[in-house]
């Protein structure tokens, strides 16, 4: 029985890795968010950014991350329904990509202010 749950807890984390290879291999705005995501993630260790902060900061990306994540999984969904264009498939894959804008766009504002104030307090501590 216990085998049986291991191996079935294998394969469901086989098929999620697999998704997330197929997300970033193939959607190139992943790779945007990989970038950003790296560079806050330095940023905020190389500012000592407190638990909380940092809590927040990759809450945030994982907001942006599942984003697009179900945008993509949508866009296969749509596209496996119907190969011609639709316009309902159309809104369909716009709402998506709409909701990987509106959580980018709030980590944009949440970096900004966790970020920010420290950032600008290490700069100007280098020009002294």
């Amino acid at each position: 029985m216990i085998p049986q749950f291991i191996r079935s807890r294998a394969h469901s984390f086989r098929y999620a890795l697999a998704g997330w290879w197929y997300v970033i291999r193939t959607q190139r705005n992943a790779w945007i968010h990989a970038a950003a995501s790296v560079l806050v993630i330095f940023t905020a260790v190389w500012l000592r950014l407190s638990a909380r902060d940092f809590a927040v900061l990759v809450l945030t990306i994982g907001l942006v991350w599942t984003a697009e994540f179900l945008n993509t999984a949508l866009e296969a969904v749509v596209d496996l329904s119907t190969p011609a264009h639709h316009p309902l498939a159309r809104v369909g894959k716009d709402v998506g990509a709409a909701a990987v804008l509106i959580a980018a766009l709030v980590s944009v504002v949440v970096g900004f202010l966790l970020l920010g104030p420290p950032l600008w307090a290490a700069v100007q501590a280098l020009f002294r």
